[in-house]
């Protein structure tokens, strides 16, 4: 048995002077529960263990055309916290005409706004305009505190994709985030994550088929180690835990029947349909 994040980031083998094979961990539906697999060089593995504790390499496992986008669970199903980062890219900030921060924006997202590849985002009635915000997402690989800047990927298991969904109405209204980002299934999360790459990724929304957001975390104002050193001096983090890294420009407002995909290099298609409450 292997032990969580140090192992895993290893696991992308060298094939030369400064090269990794990166590598993606899957949550499936497997035989009636959600089971781990790891993919590397076009070959899936069913995970024996806990990725975030011990684990081994098992069976080969086929995921094809008959393993549908909504068997692709999120890759983590109940984190301890998301914690987020709001205008973390300059022309997000200037699109919402607000200043850039002095240090790192944090807010909270509880876990049971987490959803999966392929499942509905429900937009609640009565809120006025909910949009998508496109983001990078870190993966704590192991309990985490006061951790210096150089040791950050030691603690991070890999990346993935996010959609900080939001009630903008509500957040202009409310000031603090809590009720416009809390909602139930506005965390849709995955759909891998990605191992032995440190970035930078680069991030895109696409809604219906068309472009929306396109940016990579190299704009990112406070960058990836950063943000690790920056919330583990304030909050202890679990394995597990979700970091947010902020959205680049280009937001806008969902409406029933749309179709938001969420690409982060390396990571894959973060696809979910859109449908009223």
């Amino acid at each position: 048995m292997r032990r969580a994040t140090a192992a895993w980031n290893r696991v992308g083998s060298r094939k030369g002077a400064g090269s990794v094979v990166a590598s993606r961990i899957l949550r499936i539906e497997h035989e009636g529960g959600g089971r781990y697999a790891l993919e590397r060089d076009g070959v899936t593995r069913l995970v024996d263990g806990d990725p975030f504790e011990q684990w081994a390499s098992g069976r080969e496992f086929r995921l094809g055309p008959e393993v549908t986008p909504a068997r692709i669970l999120a890759p983590v199903a109940q984190p301890s916290k998301i914690v987020a980062l709001g205008r973390n890219y300059r022309a997000h900030a200037a699109e919402v005409n607000k200043p850039l921060p002095a240090e790192p924006m944090l807010f909270l997202k509880p876990p049971s706004s987490v959803v999966g590849p392929g499942e509905t985002i429900r937009l609640p009635p009565g809120v006025g305009r909910v949009d998508y915000e496109a983001e990078v997402a870190m993966v704590i690989g192991r309990r985490a505190s006061r951790v210096p800047r150089a040791q950050a990927w030691e603690y991070v298991l890999g990346v993935t994709a996010l959609n900080d969904v939001s009630a903008r109405e509500l957040q202009r209204r409310d000031i603090q985030y809590a009720r416009a980002k809390g909602f139930d299934t506005f965390t849709p999360l995955g759909p891998a994550i990605l191992t032995g790459e440190r970035g930078p990724f680069t991030v895109e929304a696409w809604l219906n088929g068309t472009c929306r957001q396109s940016s990579s975390t190299a704009d990112l104002i406070f960058g990836l180690e950063d943000i690790v050193a920056f919330v583990s001096d304030v909050m202890t983090l679990l394995p597990g835990d979700v970091i947010a890294t902020g959205t680049p420009s280009g937001i806008g407002p969902l409406t029933d029947g749309d179709i938001v995909t969420i690409t982060v290099g390396g990571v894959g298609d973060l696809v979910n349909p859109v449908a009223t409450r």
